[in-house]
C-alpha cells in the first residue's frame, strides 16, 4: 500500500511539472508589444497567434487523448513536449506573421494539447476517490504557469530580445516536460475493487455522444468559458477603457486573474468532491452571472472591477477543474483521454467566439450577453443527471 501511495504522488509531481510549462502559454500578452515593435505588425495581428494556439491546443486533445488511452501517457506527453519545443525554436526564426502563426500557433498549440490531456487522465485514475481535488492540482498548475514564468519571460525579452526568448523558452519547456512525462504511468488495476459495475460505467466516445448529458455538459462548458476567456483576454483594456485606470494599475488585473484562476481550479475541484459537481457548477455560474451583470450595468471603480474579475477568474478556473471530473464520473476513466478531449472542444471554440463577440458588441453588451448565457447554464445544471450505460438499460 505504501508503495502505491508513493508512486501515485510521483505521478502528480510529473503532472504538475508538465502543466506549469504548458500553462505558460497564457503569458502570450507579454509578447504582443515586443513583437509589434520589432516587426511593425499590428497588435491585433499578433494577438491572433494566441487564438490559433488555443484552438489547436483544444483540437489536439482529441487525438492525443485517444492515443494516450491506447499506448499510455508517458510517450504521448513526451511527444507533446518535443512538439512544443520545436514550435518555439522555429518561432525564434520567424520574421513573418504566417511563420509565427504556423510555428507558435499551430505546431506549438498542437504540442500543448498533446501533452495537456495526459496528466489529467492519468491522475484521475490514481485518485478515483478524489477526482476533483487531484484534477484541481493538475489544472491549477496549468493556471499558475503564466505567473511562474512571467518574470523569466520578461527577463529574457529585456536581455536577449523577443525572438531569442522563444529559443530559450523552447529549450526550458521541452526539457522539463519530457522529464515530467517520465513519471506518468497508469496504475496496473484501475478498477480492481469496483468489479463489473465499474467496468460497465466506462463509456466509449460513441456511447458518450449518444447521451443527452454530453450535450448539456458541452453547452454549459462553452457558456462558462466565453465569460472567463473574454475577461482574461481583455482585462487590461477593460480596466483602462471602462474603469479609467492607468495602464500600469490595470495591468495588475492580469496577475490577479492568474492567482484566482489557479486558486479556483484547486479550490472548486476540492469543493466539488464534497458538495457535488452539479451543485458546484450552479454556484459558479451564479457567481459569474452576478459579476457580469455588475460589470455591464454598474459604473465600476477600482474595488468593484477587481472584485468582479477575481470572481469570474475563480469560476473559470473551477470550470476547468470540475468538467474533467464530471466527465470521469459520468463516462468512466478508461476512455477519459479522448472523451474529455471531445468535451474540451467547447473551450477551444469559446476562445475564438469570446473575443469576436467583444469586438462586435463592445464591452458592456458583451458582458450582458455573457451574463445571460451564464444564467442559462445555471438552469441547465438542474437538468444534468448521471447517464445510464447502454449495457445496463432494460
Amino acid at each position: 500500500m505504501e508503495k502505491r501511495q508513493t508512486n501515485r504522488w510521483f505521478v502528480v509531481l510529473g503532472a504538475v511539472l508538465i502543466q506549469i510549462c504548458l500553462g505558460a502559454v497564457y503569458a502570450w500578452s507579454l509578447f504582443n508589444k515586443p513583437l509589434s515593435d520589432k516587426f511593425g505588425w499590428e497588435t491585433s495581428q499578433v494577438v491572433l497567434t494566441f487564438s490559433i494556439t488555443i484552438a489547436m491546443f483544444a483540437l489536439a486533445t482529441i487525438f492525443a487523448g485517444k492515443l494516450q488511452d491506447k499506448i499510455g501517457p508517458k510517450w504521448v506527453a513526451t511527444a507533446g513536449g518535443v512538439l512544443l519545443c520545436i514550435g518555439l525554436l522555429l518561432s525564434s526564426t520567424a520574421d513573418t506573421l504566417i511563420e509565427l502563426y504556423i510555428f507558435y500557433g499551430v505546431i506549438g498549440g498542437i504540442g500543448v494539447g498533446t501533452a495537456y490531456v495526459c496528466p489529467l487522465a492519468t491522475c484521475v485514475k490514481w485518485f478515483p476517490d478524489k477526482k476533483g481535488f487531484i484534477t484541481g492540482i493538475a489544472v491549477g498548475a496549468f493556471g499558475s504557469g503564466s505567473l511562474i514564468f512571467k518574470s523569466v519571460i520578461l527577463n529574457f525579452i529585456a536581455t536577449k530580445g523577443v525572438s531569442e526568448t522563444f529559443l530559450y523558452l523552447g529549450a526550458i519547456y521541452g526539457v522539463l516536460i519530457v522529464i515530467g512525462a517520465q513519471f506518468l504511468r497508469v496504475p496496473e488495476k484501475t478498477a480492481a475493487k469496483a468489479g463489473a459495475a465499474k467496468a460497465a460505467a466506462d463509456f466509449t466516445t460513441k456511447e458518450m455522444v449518444g447521451t443527452v448529458q454530453f450535450y448539456l455538459l458541452w453547452v454549459m462548458f462553452f457558456f462558462g468559458c466565453i465569460s472567463g476567456l473574454m475577461v482574461i483576454g481583455l482585462a487590461k483594456d477593460i480596466g483602462v477603457d471602462l474603469v479609467k485606470l492607468t495602464p500600469a494599475t490595470a495591468a495588475n488585473a492580469v496577475a490577479m486573474i492568474a492567482l484566482f484562476n489557479a486558486g479556483g481550479r484547486l479550490g472548486w475541484g476540492t469543493i466539488s468532491d464534497k458538495l457535488g459537481r452539479t451543485k458546484s457548477f450552479l454556484i459558479m455560474f451564479i457567481v459569474t452571472t452576478v459579476a457580469m451583470v455588475i460589470m455591464s450595468v454598474i459604473p465600476m471603480n477600482f474595488a468593484i472591477f477587481f472584485a468582479c474579475i477575481a470572481a469570474i477568474a475563480s469560476s473559470f478556473g473551477g470550470f476547468l477543474a470540475v468538467f474533467p471530473s464530471i466527465t470521469a464520473d459520468y463516462y468512466g476513466t478508461k476512455n477519459l483521454g479522448v472523451n474529455y478531449g471531445i468535451v474540451m472542444q467547447a473551450y477551444g471554440i469559446a476562445a475564438i467566439v469570446g473575443p469576436i463577440i467583444a469586438g462586435l458588441l463592445g464591452f458592456t453588451s458583451s458582458f450582458l450577453l455573457s451574463a445571460v448565457l451564464s444564467a442559462v447554464a445555471a438552469i441547465m445544471t438542474l437538468m444534468v443527471k448521471p447517464p445510464v450505460h447502454p449495457g445496463l438499460r432494460g
